[in-house]
């Protein structure tokens, strides 16, 4: 083989700590939390966490699905001999004189996200997470590579914003960064001009595909086997970047034909991937979005976990009305999944094996007031003044089928007072005393680009939290910890680790309002004593409406669209919503 003759002419790779799928989701969001010096508690819990596997030729035998999906977008246009995904070890073996594109599939290269920022400052030191370093690591290889002048460096993925709005594109050595979908025309003619050696522009949008036709699917091994489901949401919050994309549901032959290209490569894991699964076979029907379609979900979820292969099955996102529109899905769901699912907790589920069930659930906020603003039509079908019962109600059902969802809360939202934390820790503590659980992950919010908010300012610096926006970070991650204190030790090993972290450099690093949320944390004092004490707010009780009551709230027009099988059916005449929430059911029943 001639020099010129060797690499790829399009190399695809990811960050190594983007790749890996072997230890499960938990290393992953680890590893876009912690910082870097925090390494090694992940290296003594995972040693092997570094170990991939090859295909025959050495290329990559799994890759992030936007990777993938990429691979399978150019392999229209390209030669299999002219495309490969690898890992970032192995860079030096596929990219040659012939190389004329590595592209860089990222999905949170710089931390510069809702969670990521917040974690690593809090323990000072190196903010850079975990995952940012290897990311880092990832460019710099690709910059000092020997043919770096021969090739253009084309990054994509959800996370490409953030080097725009870091404007590091020079420092990471990045010639474009694309916005957009793999299968679009234009992100083929980027390709094409950067073969040609041609400049490119530093940042490209490119169109969604409106027609789920026109969407692919890889055919190769994804990380976590994840298979898109669905895209869009409907529910149009302002923060939110993929709820802007078309709301699409995906063909269920094309759906499982990917979940067969996983298990055939080795792959014993799925996960369908959505920003909301109950919207899965209601888009563009007679039926409005927020109506389950009990009986399609049933039928994907019974197909994908029966194919032959499939062992596990982790859930996406969801939201968390339908389970009060339609508990008796939620239950019939339970007895087609759980039995697949890897996470177990003991303390917790009633399954014989104490597997549970762990979707991604965004509550954002419990004040209701600042759920008007920035989520108006988080709780449709039901009103948004309600979004605390809603949440309260779907959480019940979700429990009481061994689903406990790991769900989001937006701390420092533009224009947040302390009543609207306060609203939202009472309604954390409403959860608490009725006995329920969820993981509940604060963070702080992040303006993404080009969402309706990314103009807004966010907190950047922990230092700079309120001490009742500490108190509901803290508050959080405290109930989060009780599937795990079971043993006699575990309370006593967190309360003295938390005593000493303050005490030898978190109470002068994160500012006085962490204190008395970080004594509350260690359980120091009583919480009612310290409330007493005036040092923090504890919850005051809601008054949580029934499901009845609920349901009753429903818009008349749509009591059709309620089953009759899960019973607490309006019996009487409805009240009309409020005009601004009835803009808000409005304006969702009418969208594409």
């Amino acid at each position: 083989m001639a020099d010129t003759d060797r690499g790829k002419l399009i190399v695809i790779t990811a960050p190594l700590t983007e790749i890996i799928d072997h230890a499960g989701y938990f290393i992953q969001m680890s590893m876009a939390s912690l910082p870097i010096w925090l390494e090694g508690i992940i290296n003594r819990k995972y040693p092997q966490w570094r170990n991939v596997d090859y295909n025959g030729d050495g290329s990559a035998r799994m890759m992030p699905a936007g990777a993938r999906l990429l691979e399978v977008s150019l392999l229209r246009h390209y030669s299999a001999d002219d495309v490969v995904c690898c890992y970032p070890a192995d860079l030096a073996t596929f990219v040659g004189p012939r190389t004329r594109v590595v592209a860089v599939s990222t999905h949170n290269p710089l931390g510069v996200t809702f969670a990521a920022g917040v974690y690593t400052s809090i323990f000072g030191s190196s903010k850079m997470p975990i995952n940012s370093h290897y990311t880092r690591e990832l460019f710099a290889a690709i910059k000092s590579n020997p043919h770096r002048s021969a090739f253009k460096v084309i990054v994509g993925g959800s996370g490409g914003w953030q080097i725009l709005q870091t404007n590091t594109l020079e420092e990471l050595g990045v010639d474009c960064v694309v916005e957009g979908r793999s299968e679009s025309a234009e992100t083929m003619a980027l390709f094409d001009r950067a073969i040609r050696g041609e400049t490119l522009p530093r940042q490209l949008e490119v169109a969604h595909p409106r027609d789920r036709d026109a969407i692919l699917f890889p055919d190769r091994r994804t990380t976590f086997g994840v298979v898109e489901m669905t895209t869009g949401c409907g529910r149009r919050c302002q923060f939110c970047l993929p709820d802007l994309n078309p709301q699409i549901d995906l063909p269920k032959d094309k759906i499982l034909g990917a979940v067969r290209a996983n298990v055939r490569d080795g792959n014993k894991q799925i996960s369908l991937a959505t920003e909301d699964m109950f919207i899965w076979g209601q888009v563009h029907t007679d039926t409005p979005f927020y109506f389950p379609n009990r009986e399609a979900l049933l039928d994907l979820y019974s197909a994908v976990l029966h194919t032959p292969g499939v062992e596990q099955h982790v859930l996406s996102h969801s939201t968390i009305a339908p389970a009060v529109v339609d508990p008796v899905l939620i239950e019939r769901l339970s007895d087609v999944l759980l039995d697949k699912s890897p996470i177990r907790l003991s303390t917790l589920s009633t399954h014989p094996e104490r597997r549970a069930l762990v979707p991604l659930i965004g509550l954002e906020t419990g004040s209701v007031r600042m759920a008007k603003q920035i989520m108006p039509s988080k709780a449709v079908p039901f009103p948004v003044d309600d979004w605390p019962s809603v949440f309260v109600r779907g959480l019940e059902i979700l429990n009481r089928h061994n689903w406990f969802p790991a769900v989001t809360l937006i701390v420092g939202n533009p224009g947040e007072t302390d009543e609207d934390n306060r609203a939202t820790l009472d309604l954390i503590y409403e959860v608490e005393r009725r006995g329920l659980f969820a993981f509940f992950i604060p963070s702080v919010f992040t303006p993404l680009h080009d969402t309706r908010m990314e103009q807004k300012k966010g907190v950047t610096e922990t230092a700079q939290l309120t001490p009742l926006q500490w108190q509901l970070m803290m508050k959080c991650w405290k109930m989060n910890l009780r599937p795990g204190q079971a043993s006699w030790w575990g309370p006593t090993a967190w309360r003295l680790g938390a005593l000493g972290l303050w005490a030898w450099k978190l109470r002068t690093l994160n500012g006085p309002g962490f204190t008395w949320p970080l004594m509350m944390f260690a359980s120091a004092l009583p919480e009612h004593v310290m409330g007493k004490m005036g040092k923090i707010h504890v919850g005051r009780p809601l008054a949580i409406k029934t499901r009845k009551e609920l349901l009753a709230t429903v818009r008349p027009q749509h009591w059709k669209y309620l089953r009759a099988d899960g019973g607490d059916l309006p019996d009487g005449p409805a009240p009309l919503a409020p005009p601004a929430n009835r803009g808000a059911l409005e304006l969702v029943s009418q969208m594409p």
